[in-house]
């Protein structure tokens, strides 16, 4: 097996400090929890910004300010920094790809593509098929790399539909989420139905939907490149919802189940590698 990848998503759109107090909303609690992870190991994040209200943001001005900040932290300039283009809260293209005109120190490695619509418990994530290929082509032409989001069989067909058409370029990079109540489950099964349907070559890292989080962190050490974890996907440490989880431990329980499998972190600089970033923001 590769050494492994963690993909750090530590606020996400939905949680706020009533679910769990952990939550960092605010940029220096986001930069506070980043720079935690980088000192165990992290590789790569997955950021939201949110505005003093703690609601979800497509001005990139904050997203800017996030990755400048965290390339000025001891590993940061090596870090893989993914930025999001939720359909969560705005459906529309010119809404979701403003991040992606981000420059300098401010420009993200990655942004996320979900590669069609889906429900969640209390909300949808709307993402058009057109909307889609107009991201995909975006972030081609500024040279971002898309961190693709997958929650079933269909939506990694559709990696292949967009690879076909020109839009998607390897190396790529998958977020195979799974334990959503209209998605594909954390099971070997289901696992392994979707990933036949992903481009063959595609670095996976696999994500659980709130109790699904260690079971489909676990498939990932076992049969993946890598595992998504943090408090976007799950609040709790236990499935019992008793003690509420932290993205420092979350990261620390990957860790040692990582130790106990024989797979070591993968350095930086060479997942920057495997992605095709190396040149990208690391002088």
């Amino acid at each position: 097996m590769n050494e492994l990848i963690i993909n750090l998503a530590c606020t996400g759109v939905i949680p706020t400090r009533a679910m769990n107090p952990h939550v960092p909303l605010q940029h220096d609690e986001i930069v506070a929890d980043v720079a935690a992870a980088l000192e165990q190991g992290v590789q790569m994040f997955h950021l939201h910004a949110r505005d003093a209200d703690g609601q979800q943001v497509s001005d990139p001005e904050p997203y800017g300010r996030l990755i400048e900040a965290i390339r000025r932290l001891p590993g940061g300039r090596e870090a893989v920094l993914g930025v999001t283009t939720s359909g969560r809260k705005q459906a529309d293209f010119e809404s979701r790809a403003r991040v992606l005109d981000l420059d300098g120190d401010m420009k993200p490695d990655m942004a996320s593509l979900t590669l069609s619509s889906l429900n969640f418990v209390q909300s949808a994530s709307v993402n058009a098929p057109d909307t889609i290929r107009r991201l995909a082509a975006r972030m081609q032409e500024r040279g971002i790399r898309p961190e693709l989001e997958i929650f079933d069989i269909g939506m990694a067909n559709f990696a292949r539909v967009l690879q076909r058409e020109g839009l998607l370029s390897g190396p790529l990079y998958a977020n195979v989420l799974l334990g959503n109540i209209a998605g594909a489950q954390a099971s070997a099964l289901d696992l392994a139905a979707t990933q036949s349907a992903i481009p063959e070559g595609t670095i996976v890292a696999l994500a659980g939907i709130g109790r699904h989080q260690l079971g489909a962190n676990l498939l990932g050490l076992l049969y993946g490149d890598g595992v998504r974890t943090g408090l976007e996907d799950n609040l709790w440490y236990d499935n019992e919802r008793t003690v509420p989880a932290s993205n420092r431990s979350l990261v620390e329980r990957i860790k040692r189940l990582a130790t106990e499998l024989g797979r070591p972190l993968a350095a930086r600089t060479q997942l920057r590698s495997r992605l095709g970033l190396a040149g990208i923001c690391t002088g």
